[in-house]
């Protein structure tokens, strides 16, 4: 079924209030908390400056305290990211939003400095032909998902943080029968490795706010 373009679209954001040794610890590893903690707050205004085009809905589920970040978010609906392992918080972002109700929901991190308006874009356009839109990310996981309805096993019983997170998921949606949309693949940026690979492969494109190492 076509959903029409005029019902509620909703957009999901998972985002840290910017803490000194609280944010992109992995990265911290090898470039430092205090340089991890300048290109997180950039990825953050990164984020909120492709999703202001869109019409959708946006809610910041947030982790941590900071009332520097809320002013950040202002116009964003802001709420605490609930407890539970990565997949629970997904399941109950979307189970909130599809309660509104939504007829298409996507859900984003802050941590793709290649992610663009047109690729969300892309994702509701997609949304009225599919059931499911994922944007594979290069570590294996996946940067963007979204989906009209909410299928609880695609949170359920993952290896967050690993590299079949994306494989085990497109299982879980040929299970279910969903026509899935993919998205182009795009760098996280979760350690000092994954940010020089974004600067190689973005080249002169790349964003000079980032480039701290």
């Amino acid at each position: 079924m076509i959903s029409p373009p005029h019902l509620l679209e909703t957009l999901i954001i998972f985002a840290r209030h910017p803490e000194l040794g609280r944010v992109k610890t992995r990265l911290a590893a090898g470039i430092g908390n205090e340089a991890a903690l300048v290109v997180y707050r950039r990825l953050l205004a990164h984020t909120r400056a492709v999703v202001a085009p869109l019409a959708a809905h946006k809610t910041v589920w947030l982790v941590g305290e900071g009332s520097e970040t809320a002013a950040d978010w202002a116009g964003f609906e802001q709420r605490p990211q609930p407890t539970g392992d990565l997949g629970e918080k997904m399941q109950a972002a979307f189970a909130h939003d599809f309660a509104r109700p939504a007829q298409a929901a996507v859900i984003i991190g802050t941590d793709c400095p290649g992610l663009t308006t047109a690729h969300l874009t892309e994702a509701y356009a997609a949304l009225r032909t599919h059931d499911l839109v994922l944007g594979p990310a290069v570590d294996g996981g996946y940067y963007l998902l979204g989906t009209r309805a909410l299928h609880a096993s695609l949170f359920e019983h993952k290896p967050w943080s690993t590299a079949t997170v994306r494989a085990e998921t497109l299982a879980d949606a040929a299970r279910l029968g969903l026509r899935v949309h993919l998205l182009p693949e795009l760098q996280d940026v979760d350690t000092a490795a994954d940010l020089r690979a974004w600067h190689e492969v973005a080249g002169p494109s790349a964003s000079p706010d980032l480039r701290v190492l």
